[in-house]
């Protein structure tokens, strides 16, 4: 392992910001707006290998509410896996507002059914119709990404969210832009902005990826564990009401 000085640490973070601002300047884009409808597919590998497909849209509801819904389907060998997730909020002052998570998962092993209710009224969070912490600022399992998209339009660079992830659980979240790359995807090849959460003494690493092109939606997804990778989705198709 390579341990950078503080002068080089220094060097590589103004080389991070450039790498960004070139990025923006290319694409002459207006500024993004994450909470635009779209519809994604992703294409699942692990080792290069294609194991199945996942899905990932947003509609804007009445009343500036919205509905963020995932979905995957993946196998391998005789395994399979299949999740998905629905989130409701609101928009409030430019910020999410949390309202309802559920997340549901069957195939091969335990099925499992989460549900993640934000009680604005009694200021608490109930995890299967159980108050379980304070409502503070939390987001759920899958808008803390949306979040982060709306913040790199921005030009932010680090990231810190309180998450009531698929489990219930109550997470802290570090992430950090690490650098830009030019990514070869099943959807084509676009710049992107690499993302990594921030974690000490863990097996785990996870690294996302966010394209300036298309509203700074999350196009690639891929993580490791004990240096094994455990999983990597790919965009392979994406439309917008844009």
């Amino acid at each position: 392992m390579v341990v950078l000085g503080q002068d080089a640490n220094a060097i590589e973070t103004e080389q991070v910001i450039e790498d960004f601002a070139l990025i923006e300047e290319s694409t002459a884009l207006p500024m993004a707006d994450p909470f635009t409808n779209f519809s994604a597919t992703f294409s699942a590998y692990r080792y290069g290998r294609e194991l199945g497909h996942a899905t990932l849209a947003l509609s804007k509801l009445a009343d500036n509410h919205y509905r963020l819904d995932y979905s995957s389907n993946v196998s391998i060998f005789f395994l399979s896996d299949k999740r998905k997730e629905t989130s409701l909020f609101s928009i409030q002052d430019n910020q999410i507002i949390p309202d309802n998570y559920v997340f549901k998962r069957t195939g091969t092993g335990s099925d499992k059914h989460v549900r993640v209710d934000f009680d604005h009224e009694k200021g608490k969070i109930l995890v299967n119709d159980r108050p379980s912490f304070p409502l503070q600022q939390q987001l759920d399992n899958q808008l803390y990404r949306l979040d982060l998209q709306a913040k790199l339009a921005k030009g932010e660079t680090d990231f810190s969210y309180e998450v009531i992830n698929y489990r219930g659980e109550l997470k802290q979240y570090q992430l950090s832009v690490l650098t830009t790359e030019s990514l070869s995807l099943p959807y084509g090849t676009l710049d992107a902005i690499k993302v990594g959460f921030v974690r000490e003494n863990s097996s785990r690493q996870t690294y996302a990826w966010f394209s300036p092109k298309l509203n700074y939606q999350l196009v690639r997804l891929q993580q490791f564990k004990d240096g094994d990778e455990q999983g990597d989705i790919q965009l392979s198709q994406y439309t917008t009401d844009d």
